[in-house]
């Protein structure tokens, strides 16, 4: 009977045909999303002679084929939606797919400088990784030789190389490892791990103190190269009077902060490319020179004999922290992998992890080269203060040309400008947080300049009242040990959640313990060096 009444009930005419396409053309996109939701298929089975399906809601109309009964039952009516309705869903989510859209937008992020601009790629990456990963730190790596030796010296420094590219590839792999959410700034990781008061508690101390303490160091080495390089370049033919360390500081910091007022951290990509550059080159020409020169008279390399067992596990610890010092930058990756598009088929952590590839392997080929030489040019008489650049100018600044020893100086100063920018970004990024926070709209062009002018004066305050920092390069290294190799394992279990003891499950718990037992180990080292050798501690006198 149905059979019978199916037969006669009267064909749709074209215009209704026509009619009913357009409406279904128009269906709304919440239409849309709803049926991706249900993830549809085409139905299958169906004869290719069926007469062809009207496009309309399917409660209204239904299949007029005499054989439609006896077709395969549809698991959902919305399988009844003919080919023009599919175009569309099928567009929709092409559409989707490309633009990423389970990511969820902030748009807070908009306002922000280091989410403001999302445009990066891997030369943006590769260019700021370069300009974070080599600097000052690398200049005192030979310090830690003195107390190592050379065996134990490069065992630990590569070790050390080993297990921070490891934590590295794990937070580029954490960046956007809850769909949904990217996570730009390490903070905001370490929140999602362990929760918003104790992530802030494990995190905000170290990050912090790592971009404002290295901008600070920054200012001082900074500071203090321009000295020397004004020296070398007016030397006694000089009829004005010298500058002076805070004049020296002052200058550098005026001129870190006017460099400060670009936007973003993308829009800073030119200032880490030439970062990057006058930090190899410098490297690059420390190690030759003192190698070409030769090694100055009554060189050493028996490690120092402490005066008791404990000073001399302390000064282990120490050397050990200034070698940690030398990796510090993890807590500006994510930072740096927010600034790039990101989609389903094309997720961020791909051009990252080629950027971040490229530019170890440049850093490699510096950092082992300088401690390495720089161990053997000068073994134990590596000045504490100011590692390889001092001992340059100390032992060979009558020998080496003039030239050469001012364009050292000058790369120095120049690599110093430029990585004060990429660490001040996230103190930037996170004054103009509270104010978008507060007032919910973007940071008005002149107090975002109004609070970059304030961070550098305090920064340079900071310089002229502790200008040891530099000596404290193990404490800083304890410190920061943790946020470079500790807590992206812990958070890699957190929110990972991998298989109970697996291989991953044991590698990054006991990577995690050490490497927060090593951070205690270090700073106690660290203290213990201070107090027992002794220090020049000179506030407000800076030399």
């Amino acid at each position: 009977r149905a059979h019978i009444v199916a037969q006669q009930r009267p064909t749709p005419s074209p215009p209704q045909k026509k009619k009913f396409t357009h409406i279904s053309e128009r269906l709304s996109l919440a239409a849309i999303k709803e049926v991706m939701e249900l993830n549809l298929s085409p139905v299958s089975g169906r004869a290719e002679s069926e007469t062809p399906v009207i496009s309309g809601p399917p409660i209204l109309f239904q299949l007029h084929s005499p054989n439609s009964l006896s077709s395969t039952t549809p698991k959902s009516p919305f399988s009844l939606m003919s080919s023009p309705m599919k175009k569309a869903i099928s567009s929709m989510q092409g559409y989707m797919e490309e633009v990423g859209h389970l990511t969820k937008l902030d748009p807070q992020d908009a306002w922000l400088p280091i989410t403001e601009s999302r445009s990066g790629n891997a030369c943006y990456s590769a260019f700021h990784t370069l300009s974070s990963g080599i600097g000052f730190q690398a200049l005192v790596l030979p310090l830690a030789f003195t107390a190592l030796g050379w065996t134990w010296g490069i065992i630990s420094l590569s070790l050390a190389f080993a297990w921070q590219l490891y934590t590295l590839w794990l937070l580029i792999q954490l960046h956007e490892s809850v769909p949904g959410t990217r996570y730009s700034r390490y903070l905001q990781l370490s929140m999602a791990a362990f929760g918003e008061k104790l992530g802030k508690v494990l995190a905000l101390f170290p990050t912090m103190y790592l971009s404002g303490g290295t901008c600070v160091t920054l200012i001082i080495i900074g500071g203090g190269t321009v000295k020397i390089f004004v020296q070398i370049v007016c030397g006694t033919a000089c009829n004005v009077s010298p500058l002076s360390t805070v004049e020296c500081y002052l200058v550098f910091t005026c001129s870190a902060v006017v460099l400060a007022q670009l936007p973003n951290l993308n829009s800073i990509a030119g200032v880490s490319l030439i970062g990057a550059i006058t930090a190899v080159t410098y490297c690059t020409l420390i190690w030759v020179i003192s190698l070409i020169n030769g090694r100055p008279m009554g060189v050493s390399y028996g490690p120092l004999e402490p005066k008791s067992d404990v000073a001399r596990l302390c000064t282990i610890l120490n050397a050990l922290g200034i070698i940690a010092f030398a990796f510090r930058g993890h807590n500006l990756v994510l930072e740096i992998q927010g600034t790039m598009p990101s989609t389903l088929k094309h997720p961020s952590r791909i051009p990252m992890w080629r950027g971040v590839k490229f530019s170890y392997l440049i850093i490699a080929l510096c950092l082992f080269p300088l401690a390495i030489g720089g161990y053997w040019a000068y073994g134990n008489l590596i000045p504490a203060n100011g590692g390889m650049l001092s001992a340059l100018n100390k032992y060979h600044g009558h020998e080496a040309s003039k030239v050469i020893l001012g364009l050292t100086s000058l790369l120095v100063v120049i690599n110093s400008l430029t990585s004060f920018q990429i660490y001040a970004m996230p103190v930037f990024d996170n004054l103009e947080f509270r104010y978008t926070s507060n007032m919910n709209r973007p940071c008005p062009q002149w107090l975002r300049a109004g609070f970059r002018v304030f961070f550098g004066c305090l920064a340079f305050f900071i310089a002229v009242a502790l200008p040891f920092l530099p000596s404290l390069a193990g404490l800083i290294g304890g410190i920061a040990l943790p946020v470079t190799l500790a807590y992206p394992c812990f958070i890699w279990t957190m929110i990972k959640k991998p298989q109970r003891y697996s291989s991953m499950w044991y590698l990054n718990w006991a990577l995690g313990c050490l490497g927060m037992v090593l951070s205690i180990l270090l700073i106690f080292g660290a203290i213990w060096t201070i107090v027992t050798l002794g220090m020049e501690v000179n506030f407000f006198k800076p030399a």
